[in-house]
């Protein structure tokens, strides 16, 4: 099925970046998925965590859409970083079906209004508030793509495994050997430039 038109051309940059995120935590394990891999704790699951809450907030509380998820008991103003990781009780299960579900309502969203709608996103500065259905999407679109970046990052220090998704990885190479030489190459030329022995 040919996608077409401006809408569904976002929408469809959205929902790959979505399925790229959920694609860097298969077959990992439970410490992988959770632990920190950056001095600011960035770890997969919580990117996933915190995209939930992305799209429930630009594409629910922006167009006055409810929604009814846990979101409200993240206590932001002792955590700032409460969305960023997932609880000991919360299991992957939970984190990605709370993913899906923000899916599910973002989706609706985009389908039921147009380009032109406006909304109002609150946790912005009064004067850039007023925003478009298209202008979120954009925006959207282009936070997660950001974070699928920093997935892609954290799961290949985690196991070697890169690529941009399940069926495409878009390498040009799956030598191993090749990409050690690579990185050899590149570690001598950054020496080089730096003057270093």
């Amino acid at each position: 099925m040919t996608v077409s038109g401006p809408k569904a051309n976002l929408h469809r940059y959205l929902r790959s970046a979505r399925e790229a995120m959920l694609w860097k935590l298969d077959g990992l394990s439970e410490f992988d998925v959770r632990r920190p891999m950056t001095p600011t704790g960035t770890n997969l699951l919580g990117l996933v965590k915190h995209l939930a809450g992305v799209e429930f907030g630009y594409f629910g509380d922006t167009f006055a859409r409810p929604y009814h998820e846990p979101m409200a008991e993240y206590d932001f103003e002792s955590d700032p970083t409460a969305d960023m990781w997932a609880t000991a009780q919360q299991s992957r299960e939970d984190i990605i079906e709370f993913y899906r579900r923000a899916w599910a309502h973002a989706d609706a969203t985009i389908e039921t209004l147009d380009l032109t709608t406006e909304g109002s996103v609150p946790w912005w500065k009064e004067e850039h508030r007023t925003v478009t259905l298209h202008q979120i999407l954009v925006h959207v679109t282009a936070e997660t793509h950001r974070h699928a970046g920093h997935a892609d990052i954290l799961r290949e220090l985690i196991d070697g495994a890169a690529g941009l998704m399940d069926g495409n990885d878009n390498m040009p190479t799956t030598d191993s050997a090749r990409w050690q030489q690579y990185r050899a190459e590149l570690e001598k030329i950054a020496k080089h430039a730096a003057g270093l022995p």
